[in-house]
């Protein structure tokens, strides 16, 4: 069985929606549905994007391109920015931490660079920074241990 056909009948199963309310949410008609699932048809691109909006999900896990079912939860405070053609949503925190990035001249910097750095590098530089949170959290251990 096609993974998409049955990614779709196990979304629809999990959000007890029949073919006929995912049709009317996502405009096409149940007829349309039937064929998705018979495996007669594959949905165009904007007709896949609506159907995993509608159920929950990503065009990416719904085709099989993924394992992540929801890989983000969507919650009102979000906020949607465009990059190019992509949307990214952002939480209130990460926006908070993108506003502090740019309001400091240091951070900026360091961002700049590892935009343009090889992968390689920015594994050794977390790997760096793990190892300093485990030597200050070891540094603070030690202080609460004295107390």
């Amino acid at each position: 069985m096609d993974i998409f056909i049955k990614r779709l009948q196990m979304l629809l199963d999990e959000n007890n929606m029949s073919q006929k309310e995912l049709a009317n949410k996502v405009g096409v008609t149940e007829v349309t549905i039937s064929r998705y699932i018979t495996g007669e048809r594959k949905p165009r691109i904007d007709i896949a994007s609506k159907i995993a909006e509608v159920l929950g999900t990503h065009t990416d896990y719904l085709m099989g391109k993924s394992d992540i079912k929801t890989p983000y939860k969507k919650t009102p405070d979000n906020q949607i920015i465009k990059d190019n053609d992509d949307e990214i949503e952002l939480t209130p925190d990460e926006i908070e931490l993108l506003k502090k990035i740019k309001s400091d001249p240091d951070l900026s910097i360091l961002f700049h660079d590892l935009k343009s750095a090889p992968k390689k590098k920015i594994k050794q530089l977390l790997k760096t920074w793990e190892f300093i949170n485990e030597q200050f959290e070891e540094m603070e251990k030690e202080l609460d241990d004295e107390d």
